[in-house]
């Protein structure tokens, strides 16, 4: 089966959320798959998918009044953004600049609102036309364009609404002013709607990106000075210094105490203690010693070490975060449905209600121009915004929120379904234990094999083991003089299973593998040579510190807690009564662990809690899989939400976040619907004005961003 290609694209031009709901129906409407568009950030992904390229593509969005900027200019719009937001892209480019030009204009055409300037010359209707004709073209230039085009692929959007109500009044005036009927004139209108929507538009943007603020917090790793080591022909060391954007992976580095780390990189001489707090959000410095990773953009608060870069630019555990919470921010949760259906058919359905607002008035107050009036604050009033910002600015908030202290969640779905969970599963080692084993004893049954031998054997196999027992061995048991195998594989669940070149088997594993060779199953792990046993493991392991809160954190909740488990039923059932667990499964294979997950599934909806690759099929198939940030890479790939900083102590975080996010989206949900359930019928019957209402719906979206915004502080666990 085909791969299909992933596209990932930055567009601007995007004004409002129904601007990304737009694209989003134009990419899956020429076939494209798995589209996620990010209104906050512009950031557009999909699957390609069919015969259309993306040139092609890019060039049908070009029509709807988008631009694709490619790699070198999505980067200088970024910086652009973050550094001259005010000048970016020429003279009456933003919506603040158009605000600007267009307020001097309507500020004087109000003037008549003072008692002793209605008769002034400023008032002369052919005075308010040529002061009213700039801000229609700026407002034209920008509404019109986009409404045209929005029509044109028969996907209206909120400026269409905006372009018929300034251009009635307009026009409307323009009549009165030629044919001397000085009653029939609302220059004023005209320009007042425009200039306000700008400003509107102008605050809508500010808002949404403030909703961007943990994320922006979490990105800035600008460029750094870095300590880079080279030697000279006489293997003398040179430190000079470069910047972090110039490193390259492999490169020798030197980073003091008190310096940023500049990039993703391994220790190779000295020990320190390092504050991880931008990734983990945990502000206790943790030690670092040779081999031990070092993360891009934490903190060297003591210590000086020379390390090697083992990542740089989007390959870099920052990247990979802020790429992660991007794209998570792009999906739609189950609830943003009904939203788009009906911001879909909505500007059809305003501009229906305005026509019927004009016909029902006209008929009933037998006068054109309050007809009118009315109808233009229909238009006006009823923007979709509101509705199309509801789940994207919550969303951006809980999202960001979650990466600054250690949860990430993979998609928007996940942070909506955590309301839905009622018990959640345990796998144990390296989930409720800290997974660093200590050999308690070991021994060994074949009397032709020597201590040093039989480690070596059982170094040789866990070697290639990512299960945290293995590692546990492999760093106290480490040799140089290690088999060179012939052939080796780890079965899930099993244990590792080697050929050397004699063609002699080994295994070391479960008990399972014994064979039935002993009737003591309590050791962790039992060693064999062609089949017979050779030997066995005791390993002691320890409960993390925090397990007992969380377990508890859950009770509190009325969800119920499991510990499912690959390991004896002694053993599991020990840690369970320890922590207070309410029903222990043990001794079950991979697959094993998939039918129960499945079963607990269809029961109510089941969270899974794992760290090994025994896991991933069981983490895939749960409501919601969790996994650790050292967990095995497949683990890491089938999880919904990972942990970051070794723990489950943000695992209660995780579902606070989840259950006041859809809790946000509710509530903004319902001002969006309730203002326009309101506001459309106030403004039919006459008690809004058009520049009123413009006035409103600038500030529906401020209600909605501060509201959106109250996650960042709340407490939610």
């Amino acid at each position: 089966m085909e791969t299909a290609e992933k596209i990932q694209w930055k567009v601007t031009g995007m004004d409002c959320p129904t601007c990304a709901l737009t694209i989003n129906k134009y990419l899956e409407r020429e076939g494209m798959e798995n589209v996620k568009v990010n209104f906050a950030t512009g950031d557009v992904s999909f699957e390609l998918k069919g015969q259309k390229s993306q040139s092609v593509l890019s060039k049908g969005l070009t029509g709807l009044g988008y631009t694709v900027l490619d790699h070198n200019e999505a980067q200088a719009h970024q910086h652009a953004q973050d550094h001259d937001h005010g000048k970016r892209g020429g003279w009456l480019k933003t919506h603040m600049q158009r605000f600007w030009f267009c307020l001097p204009f309507t500020l004087v055409l109000m003037l008549h609102m003072i008692p002793a300037l209605q008769h002034s010359w400023l008032m002369q209707p052919w005075i308010q036309f040529a002061l009213t004709l700039p801000v229609l073209a700026t407002g034209m230039s920008y509404f019109g364009v986009s409404a045209i085009k929005s029509i044109r692929n028969r996907m209206p959007n909120m400026n269409v609404l905006v372009t018929i109500g300034a251009l009635a009044a307009f026009i409307y005036s323009l009549y009165g002013t030629l044919t001397g009927q000085h009653d029939y004139i609302f220059y004023e209108t005209a320009a007042t709607v425009i200039t306000l929507v700008f400003l509107g538009n102008y605050m809508e943007e500010h808002t949404v990106s403030s909703t961007q603020a943990q994320l922006k917090k979490l990105a800035q790793t600008q460029v750094i000075m870095a300590n880079m080591i080279a030697y000279d022909q006489e293997h003398n060391e040179n430190i000079f210094p470069i910047e972090s954007s110039a490193l390259r992976t492999g490169d020798l580095i030197l980073i003091k105490s008190g310096e940023q780390v500049p990039a993703d990189c391994k220790i190779l001489w000295g020990d320190a203690h390092v504050n991880e707090a931008i990734i983990t959000g945990e502000s206790v410095p943790v030690k670092k010693q040779s081999k031990d990773q070092l993360i891009g953009g934490s903190i060297m608060a003591d210590g000086t070490v020379k390390a090697q870069v083992t990542a740089v630019g989007k390959d870099t555990v920052m990247a990979g975060i802020i790429n992660l919470v991007s794209e998570a921010q792009g999906e739609k949760p189950p609830v943003q449905q009904m939203a788009d259906k009906i911001s879909a058919v909505f500007v059809p359905l305003v501009i229906g209600i305005a026509f019927l607002t004009f016909i029902i008035n006209w008929f009933v107050l037998q006068d054109f121009t309050p007809a009118l009036m009315r109808a233009i604050a229909v238009l006006v009033i009823a923007c979709p915004c509101a509705m199309g910002l509801a789940t994207p600015a919550a969303i951006a908030v809980g999202l960001g929120r979650g990466a600054r202290n250690g949860v990430l969640f993979r998609n928007a779905t996940s942070l909506e379904n955590f309301k839905d969970i009622r018990q959640v599963v345990f796998d144990k080692t390296g989930t409720l234990t800290t997974g660093n084993f200590t050999i308690a004893g070991f021994q060994i049954l074949d009397n032709n094999i020597s201590e040093d031998a039989f480690k070596n054997i059982v170094y040789s196999l866990e070697k290639y083991s990512n299960h945290p027992i293995a590692k546990s061995i492999t760093r106290t048991w480490k040799t140089r003089n290690e088999i060179r195998w012939k052939q080796i594989k780890e079965e899930k669940g099993k244990g590792m299973f080697a050929t050397d070149k004699e063609g002699i088997e080994y295994g070391a594993g479960s008990f399972e593998i014994s064979g039935g060779q002993t009737g003591t199953d309590h050791h962790n792990i039992y060693i064999t040579r062609n089949r017979q046993l050779i030997g066995t493991i005791d390993l002691k392991d320890e409960l993390r510190q925090e397990a007992k809160t969380v377990i508890n954190y859950f009770h509190s909740k009325n969800i119920k807690t499991i510990l499912l488990s690959g390991d004896r039923l002694s053993k599991a059932r020990q840690i369970a009564d320890e922590l207070g667990i309410d029903e222990v499964i043990a001794e079950k294979t991979p697959g094993e662990k998939l039918q129960i997950i499945g079963e607990k599934n269809a029961e109510v909806p089941t969270a899974m809690v794992g760290d090994g690759i025994n896991d991933a099929p069981a983490l895939a198939k749960a409501t919601i899989g969790i996994s650790m940030s050292d967990a095995s890479q497949i683990a890491l790939q089938t999880a919904q939400v990972v942990l970051t900083n070794h723990g489950l102590k943000n695992l209660p975080l995780a579902m606070g976040l989840g259950r006041h996010t859809y809790k946000t989206i509710k509530e903004n949900l319902f001002w969006a619907f309730s203002y326009n359930i309101v506001a459309i019928p106030v403004a039919a019957i006459g008690l809004l004005t058009p520049m009123f209402g413009a006035l409103i719906m600038a500030f529906s979206d401020v209600v909605l961003a501060l509201n959106s915004g109250r996650l960042m502080v709340k407490k939610v666990v």
